[in-house]
């Protein structure tokens, strides 16, 4: 839906829009089941994440006939860079501060917290703790479209089956490492990112003292330690 948006319309950003309220949506439906049903977090957003590991490519096939990948975005149709940092990436250090202020600093983030930690005393204080929780739910799932927006629009120039790459479960991973604070959550982050990073630079360009490749083994310890921190 996000690539088809930003490919006839011709604007990252109107890609990037409909990826938020996409993302909104979905976020919705999870919140629903597991806010007003009761059902169980992890089943429940293992279902969501299974539906939409094909979703996307039957819309694809619908859409460009090509269920593997999409056409090419013309360069001007991608999300810009400022710098050497892409506009995305700028923005998400921005959420950071943003989440650190409003969670720590904010009315908002003290009801927030209560209702995350008791929210059995959230509610004798009066706090509408489902609201709340709703509001919390689908603002993670804005973030988290924009986040996967990135990766067809601005790091690639094309959607292609399963590019997230189980990226969001490293996210989830973050977060735990992270102790489920902003500062710490990104920390984690570039942590990860630097893992990924280094093993796609070690892969035949970085040699050892002797003048050989290093280890394919090497490479994959790292990625294991990645997905397993």
């Amino acid at each position: 839906m996000l690539f088809r948006s930003t490919y006839y319309a011709g604007s990252p950003w109107v890609g990037l829009a409909v990826a938020a309220a996409a993302g909104a949506v979905v976020a919705l439906i999870l919140a629903v089941a597991c806010i007003r049903f009761a059902a169980n977090e992890v089943v429940a957003g293992t279902a969501i994440n299974i539906l939409f590991l094909g979703l996307p490519a039957v819309l694809s096939g619908a859409f460009f006939l090509s269920s593997g990948s999409t056409p090419q975005l013309p360069q001007e149709n991608l999300l810009p860079d400022i710098g050497p940092l892409s506009v995305m990436s700028l923005a998400a250090l921005l959420a950071v501060v943003i989440t650190a202020y409003v969670l720590y600093r904010t009315p908002f983030g003290l009801r927030l917290r209560a209702v995350g930690e008791n929210p059995e005393a959230a509610d004798a204080a009066g706090v509408r703790v489902l609201r709340i929780r709703y509001i919390a739910v689908i603002v993670s799932g804005v973030l988290a479209a924009a986040g996967g927006a990135y990766l067809s629009t601005g790091q690639s120039s094309l959607f292609t089956r399963n590019m997230a790459a189980g990226r969001g479960f490293i996210a989830l991973a973050a977060l735990i490492f992270g102790k489920w604070r902003p500062w710490q959550t990104m920390a984690a982050c570039l942590l990860f990112g630097f893992a990924d990073a280094l093993t796609i630079q070690m892969q035949g360009v970085v040699k050892l003292p002797s003048g050989e490749d290093v280890p394919v083994q090497f490479v994959q310890m790292v990625q294991i330690g990645r997905a397993h921190v």
